[in-house]
């Protein structure tokens, strides 16, 4: 009763945080299957970011709960942010749960496992389900583990957990609580393992990612502690390139800026959520800054690396948005010229202060703005990748692509995608490609490193 599987649904850091179960689990002699039908174990990584993430993952636990009831010793279990919003209200919709665990218990997945398989062995009544939400301190130094019985090319970690901010639409605050941040040497021991191990590339990870050790560490020489541990990793020998998500325009001062002009393995990509053009609906979402300003700072960003890739975020659809409001954000979103942008329809999240406003724009009304952003997001990313035709960039190869023979997957310093017919001992590696042809989403290209064959021999 060792083989698990699990599910992620949401953002990186519920990738990073699946990925720490994993490598717990395996440390405690778990079996990581890839897929849920070889699995004893199956645990779903949730989100509740917007309920369409929500009903997904209560649709698969349903389905996944009639085989429990076909098979009595099959184990099913819920963590992450949709277990800490929904709580015990999960086990009423779904009683054949065994497992609920929140944001700050995935450390404890481990021991409840062996609880759970070590009681269904014996004769006794199968246990009830196990309900662990509670907050637990310095859970934030507990996201440390990494699968490492195959190469990570490229690695997320997190250097804190939870988020200070207020953003009306937002129930992060309630699912990963207050910003804790991690001590920042284990942050660096934590990477130099990894590149010791070949990982090349980290992300670092937080809710509100430059707001790091705001109230734990102090400034040194002007720098915040972010700026801190970003020099701190950029000393780490090894690691090539680093990346960070996501920042809030909040807090993005200078000595970040500056940056990008002086760590070279610092890429020039910034994901940087506008969520809407319009001061009004920004002053309505909480978010404490002006459409100005955070123009302003992309403005800065621009003059230090006039070749900075820019993703965004942004919500249509936020109650009381008119088509004056959603000109603005279109007008803002098309004249910034972002290289690529989530884009999201407003969903009402329980517990958020905008939950009293309600829904009243309509689904019709979202699904028009969505697609008139998309069709924007389209042409200027398409217009991007295009001008890089018959241009030469160093990729770092990450792995095979999902498709096509001896086609491998890597990505610029720019976050951009490219595919390459290429050798497997390519990956961890980086060559330089030249670019043949690119559609919005991707780059294809050819080796062009002398020694390093297309082929493998």
């Amino acid at each position: 009763m060792n083989r698990v599987y699990i599910k992620t649904y949401g953002c990186q850091m519920n990738e990073r945080d699946s990925d720490a179960v994993a490598a717990m689990l395996r440390g405690k002699g778990y079996s990581l299957v890839d897929n849920e039908f070889d699995a004893d174990v199956v645990l779903l990584n949730t989100c509740s970011v917007r309920d369409q993430a929500e009903q997904k993952a209560i649709g698969k636990a349903g389905h996944l709960a009639k085989r429990k009831r076909k098979d009595p010793n099959f184990i099913l279990g819920i963590m992450g942010c949709m277990a800490q919003n929904r709580g015990d209200e999960l086990v009423d919709k779904l009683p054949d749960l065994d497992l609920v665990v929140g944001t700050q218990k995935f450390h404890r997945v481990p021991e409840h496992l062996d609880s759970m398989i070590a009681t269904l062995q014996g004769q006794g009544p199968r246990p009830d389900t196990i309900v662990d939400l509670a907050e637990e301190l310095d859970s934030q130094n507990t996201i440390k583990s990494h699968v490492d019985d195959k190469l990570q090319v490229t690695a997320f970690v997190s250097i804190m957990q939870g988020c200070n901010m207020k953003c009306s639409y937002c129930i992060v605050p309630k699912t990963r609580g207050a910003e804790r941040a991690r001590p920042m040497d284990e942050i660096v021991k934590e990477i130099k393992e990894l590149a010791a191990k070949g990982t090349r590339e980290v992300t670092l990870l937080g809710q509100i990612v430059n707001q790091y050790g705001i109230r734990e560490f102090p400034f040194v020489d002007k720098k915040s502690p972010f700026v801190q541990l970003l020099e701190k990793v950029h000393e780490i020998e090894g690691i090539e390139r680093i990346r960070f998500t996501s920042p809030h325009p909040v807090g993005f001062k200078d000595d970040l800026i500056e940056c990008y002009g002086r760590l070279p393995k610092l890429c020039e990509y910034l994901h940087f959520p506008m969520q809407s053009g319009s001061d009004r609906i920004l002053k309505a979402m909480r978010r404490p800054y002006s459409i100005e300003k955070f123009r302003s700072i992309i403005k800065k960003m621009r003059a230090v690396r006039p070749d900075m890739y820019i993703s965004t975020d942004v919500i249509v659809g936020f109650p009381g948005e008119t088509e004056e409001d959603f000109e603005l954000t279109r007008k803002h979103f098309e004249e910034i010229g972002f290289d690529m942008a989530y884009l999201f329809k407003y969903s009402v999240r329980p517990d958020t202060t905008a939950e009293p406003l309600g829904d009243p724009v309509t689904k019709e009304q979202k699904e028009e703005r969505n697609q008139i952003l998309l069709e924007i997001l389209g042409k200027r990313s398409l217009e991007r990748n295009q001008a890089l035709v018959g241009t030469v960039e160093e990729v770092l190869f990450e792995g095979p692509a999902k498709k096509g023979e001896n086609m491998f997957l890597g990505r610029t310093r720019g976050n951009r995608v490219v595919l390459v017919k290429a050798s497997p001992r390519l990956v961890g590696q980086f060559a330089p490609v030249k670019f043949e042809r690119a559609t919005a989403s991707t780059l294809f290209g050819e080796l062009v490193l002398e020694g390093v064959e297309a082929q493998s021999a």
